[in-house]
């Protein structure tokens, strides 16, 4: 088919089609992993389309998903493009006065949620969601004897499907035909640091360009392998989990649920993980502290280890020649500890490690460079289709994100920021042409980050351009650096550097629970509530030992002079962080500003 007329139904039923026997998606059902195959991921989606069309769905109608990942989800989302629909993915997290936001702002006709709980925050607001037709329900546990003229469950809406194919079995083929590149497929409504939330519209050509121009950047085959379990409102993981598949074939695994995460990783084995900083940082976090905990022997082999590997590490990133005996060393501890340490996480055929949606620390890149793991950083935002920037082949560098995907131009802006040009640049924000016109200058898409490109053309992020600190003495500060190597520490989950405006830069610090728990277990540390843990001495003072650390690397306009820990944990209910836990600076502000203001009391 030519590349450009190809849409995502059609590039899916060329795929479905041609590999209809190959093993499309995995799911986890009574302790057995079962197998859905290309051809089977096809029959769904037909049924599932047609079925919607038959309740009414239009092109240009809006349909709106919630839930985990599961292949319903996937059904769904196709299904609906393949009408010509657009579809509207929502955070499972979000309250229901928030998918009330999305579904009204949207003009969705249909609500299909994941079971009862999500379910009922579309009872909530359908009374005040006018454009809202049916409300279908993925799993109907606990509503047997629910009934509900507006609810269908979603075996219900397959079943009408059937019933439509038989009676025009050439329907849905010619819909697929009718979908054009051009047509809106998705929006995203982006994570709201600031405001409410923007509805960003890509369109098929968008997301066609960028798998094609992702497929020019990175190696991705049909065998690879694949756990999903970041949200698919993201469309990051819709990249990675729907439309990258699509386009090169491979197998998509999901998980039981969010508590399962990690043990399913091992049963799988991944060729492929894409996940955000938060989850790479708990990983290096975990090894740490069971290492802590582990045997004599098993503490110094592992030591060993890490130093060998750190020091290969080093001299790799640092473009050093790396000696023989290093080689050898690294190939020994390799075989006899790392390895061992890769398989217990499930990473040991992982030879394509992506992180993405936030900044990592370059501290834990080179770690899991360290331990074996090829783990490499993307940049990008909703507005570009997911990436703009990536690490390709073996030209990975710590402090910078790499150079601009295939067919994407990156310019930096006279007041620092990165704009981007390419096609994987998107439509525009859905009923908001004051925001586009802001966003988008000449085809160019203001990114709102600040950053600099070095003589190769490797983008290197300084910071977000609203989030970068001038101190009372005039001095510019970038904050984001000093939170990445405060989130290195395993005690540490989120920091907040504060500082605009102000004599001298402050913190503030959200423990990692777990980690400080056991350091309290293992230490004696008498305490009842989160928060009594968080005004103990003793964890005060290990908190302060790391922000010392930290310290030692900084300039000294740039060193923490006061910090605090805050004695809740950060949640999204609060506005504290967004769905893929990204703080929300204004509202930490806002929320802790006592403690803000008591750091600064009577001068640092």
């Amino acid at each position: 088919m030519n590349e450009e007329s190809l849409t995502v139904p059609k590039m899916f039923v060329e795929r479905a089609t041609k590999d209809k026997d190959r093993v499309g998606l995995r799911y986890k059902y009574l302790g057995i992993w079962r197998d859905i195959t290309w051809g089977e991921y096809l029959a769904n989606v037909r049924r599932c389309c047609l079925g919607l069309v038959s309740l009414g769905l239009e092109p240009g109608d809006k349909v709106a998903v919630i839930g985990e990942n599961r292949a319903e989800w996937l059904f769904s989302d196709i299904a609906t493009m393949s009408a010509g629909a657009v579809t509207v993915g929502i955070y499972t997290t979000s309250s229901a006065q928030q998918c009330e936001y999305v579904t009204a702002h949207s003009e969705a006709k249909f609500f299909i949620a994941e079971d009862e709980e999500q379910m009922d925050k579309a009872l909530f607001f359908r009374d005040r969601a006018p454009s809202l037709k049916k409300i279908i329900v993925m799993d109907p546990k606990g509503l047997t004897r629910f009934s509900d003229p507006m609810v269908c469950t979603f075996e219900e809406l397959l079943q009408l499907g059937a019933e439509m194919e038989q009676k025009e079995p050439g329907l849905f083929d010619s819909l697929v035909s009718r979908t054009k590149p051009e047509d809106m497929a998705l929006i995203i409504y982006t994570s709201g640091t600031t405001g409410p939330p923007k509805g960003a519209m890509l369109s098929h050509e968008n997301i066609v360009w960028t798998t094609w121009s992702i497929g020019e950047a990175l190696k991705i085959y049909q065998d690879d392998q694949l756990v999903s379990f970041l949200p698919l409102s993201h469309i990051a993981e819709r990249m990675f989990s729907v439309f990258l598949p699509i386009r090169f074939g491979y197998t998509v695994n999901f998980t039981e649920s969010p508590e399962t995460v990690m043990a399913n990783f091992r049963e799988v084995s991944p060729t492929v993980i894409f996940a955000v900083p938060r989850i790479w940082e708990k990983y290096y976090s975990s090894i740490r502290i069971k290492m802590a905990n582990a045997t004599w022997f098993k503490k110094v082999s592992y030591a060993t280890a890490e130093k060998v590997s750190l020091l290969y590490g080093k001299r790799r990133f640092s473009g050093k020649r790396i000696p023989v005996y290093l080689k050898m060393l690294r190939a020994l501890f390799n075989g006899f500890v790392l390895y061992k340490l890769r398989e217990r996480l499930g990473f040991e055929r992982v030879r394509l490690a992506v992180s993405g949606a936030a900044p990592i620390s370059p501290d834990v890149l080179r770690y899991f460079h360290g331990i074996g793991v090829p783990l490499r950083e993307v940049y990008g935002q909703t507005e570009g289709s997911g990436p703009t920037c990536i690490h390709q082949g073996d030209q990975i560098e710590l402090g910078n994100v790499g150079p601009a995907l295939p067919g994407v131009q990156v310019k930096i802006d006279q007041d620092g920021e990165i704009l981007v040009k390419g096609g994987n640049v998107f439509m525009g924000y859905f009923r908001n042409p004051e925001a586009t016109e802001e966003t988008i200058t000449d085809g160019w898409l203001r990114s709102g980050d600040v950053g600099v490109l070095d003589e190769k053309g490797f983008l290197k992020i300084t910071d977000r351009k609203k989030d970068l600190i001038i101190t009372a003495g005039g001095k510019n500060i970038a904050p984001q650096n000093i939170e990445n190597q405060l989130k290195f520490s395993p005690y540490i989950n989120d920091a907040i550097v504060i500082g605009d405006r102000l004599k001298f830069v402050s913190a503030l610090i959200v423990i990692d629970e777990e980690n400080v728990v056991q350091f309290a277990q293992d230490n004696k540390i008498p305490f009842t509530t989160y928060e009594s843990l968080t005004k103990a001495p003793e964890i005060v003072e290990l908190i302060d030992r790391e922000v010392q650390e930290v310290n030692k690397t900084l300039s000294h306009v740039e060193t923490i002079k006061k910090f605090t820990i805050v004695p809740k944990k950060l949640y999204e209910e609060d506005g504290e962080v967004t769905p893929t836990m990204k703080v929300k600076r204004k509202h930490i502000n806002e929320n802790f500003a006592d403690l803000i203001k008591a750091m600064y009391k009577g001068g640092g």
